[in-house]
């Protein structure tokens, strides 16, 4: 998918209605007040050499750069907002409200912006060391905690 494609699958995000109860499919998740969506994915990356893997960091970064340019473009500067607190808080017990649990358990950040009444998430997931990376996307009416 082109960074514009992305752009439009934000936009519809930000359109649709939020379910009353979670969903989740293997691209996507959604919930009371969030919609999350994986924009793309790296192959794997498996070869003796461990090119394979630094190649695929270096495509989900460009991804990720070009996206969070055009979203900037769109809606201003982001907040660059870090996650591990939210870990933390969420392994001690603390009830932390989805999506921001979802999102503490898959990336250390994200870049977030405001746009209107909904924010708006970009990031990059990597489940384990030997997954592929996700470049991510979401829309989300709850405030980060």
């Amino acid at each position: 998918m082109t960074t514009a494609e992305h752009l439009d699958t934000i936009d519809r995000l930000r359109a649709k209605d939020f379910p009353p109860e979670p969903v989740q499919t293997v691209d996507s998740s959604s919930g009371p007040g969030f919609h999350l969506i994986r924009l793309a994915r790296t192959q794997h990356f498996w070869d003796d050499d461990g090119s394979g893997r630094i190649e695929a960091a270096g495509q989900i970064s460009a991804e990720y750069g070009a996206l969070t340019q055009a979203v900037t473009d769109r809606w201003g500067e982001p907040q660059v907002f870090s996650l591990g607190s939210l870990l933390e808080r969420g392994l001690d017990g603390e009830e932390i409200p989805e999506p921001w649990d979802e999102l503490s358990n898959s990336t250390d950040h994200v870049h977030l912006w405001r746009a209107e009444e909904r924010w708006l998430v970009a990031y990059v997931a990597q489940w384990d060391s030997e997954d592929p990376y996700l470049l991510m996307a979401g829309v989300t009416v709850i405030d980060p905690p």
